[in-house]
């Protein structure tokens, strides 16, 4: 069976709307007539266009200076950066944003990355938005306490917190998940409205809480999304086997917190 014929994992199904929620990917003329819909702009106020990619062309300063994001075609990497641009167009376009400003400041040579880039660019890859109503629920996940968390707490973990995979990288790797397959997650608080448009599908509220997340980061090159590990696949729904307790005895995903040299 082709791949294209698969449903897709739940993780990716926000994503896959235009297809039924199946692994098809689409056409650069599909996502330009979304992008012209939805009249996004990309870090630099450019309308966002996506483009084939052209040799040695810079993909940050592209998008900003001409807003032109390259996508590969037959690529589901490619494809899930541009599908996640439809739906957070704001965060992505301050992530953009946010890329050129931290290499402006540290100087234009790849090797000067900075810490900031170096944050932006693993949550573009592999970040998770924990959109919740329940600031203890992720002060546990923080601390790793996945147990408490995912078995003796799921019900109030169901009713407060919803998992969305922002990450393309972690998109992409989701089509033919691993253990130990891991993302980098960072909370954005919200109220039960809040909630409730995340499921019906509405994710505006939820792009512009973390536009302004990423953008707060842009006053230093420090990283100040305070990003968490989180193990993709214990997120309820992500696979059956985590309908049991005993999948989160596995400590090749579930590993306890590391307690900084001082704490130890």
């Amino acid at each position: 069976m082709q791949i294209e014929e698969l449903l897709a994992n739940p993780l990716m199904q926000r994503y896959l709307d235009y297809s039924g929620g199946r692994l098809k990917l689409p056409a650069l003329g599909y996502l330009n007539e979304q992008a012209g819909k939805l009249r996004i702009v990309t870090g630099g106020c450019h309308p966002l266009r996506f483009a084939l990619p052209e040799p040695h062309a810079d993909y940050e300063l592209q998008a900003y200076r001409l807003g032109v994001v390259a996508t590969r075609p037959d690529n589901w990497h490619d494809a899930f950066n541009a599908l996640v641009w439809l739906k957070f167009p704001k965060s992505k376009a301050a992530l953009n944003f946010c890329h050129i400003a931290a290499r402006e400041r540290v100087g234009s040579e790849r090797k000067q990355r900075g810490k900031a880039r170096d944050a932006l660019t693993q949550f573009d890859e592999c970040g998770v938005v924990v959109a919740g109503t329940s600031p203890a629920i992720w002060q546990a996940l923080s601390g790793h306490q996945w147990k408490d968390v995912f078995v003796d707490r799921r019900s109030e973990l169901l009713a407060t917190t919803r998992f969305i995979v922002f990450g393309h990288g972690s998109l992409d790797a989701l089509r033919a998940p691993f253990v130990g397959l891991c993302g980098k997650a960072v909370f954005i608080p919200i109220d039960a409205d809040g909630l409730a448009a995340i499921d019906v599908a509405d994710l505006r509220e939820t792009d512009n809480a973390l536009a302004r997340r990423v953008i707060s980061t842009n006053s230093s090159d420090e990283a100040g999304l305070q990003l968490q590990p989180l193990p993709l696949l214990g997120i309820p729904g992500a696979t059956e086997e985590n309908a049991c307790a005993g999948y989160y005895q596995d400590t090749r995903q579930f590993r306890p917190r590391r307690l900084p040299a001082g704490e130890q």
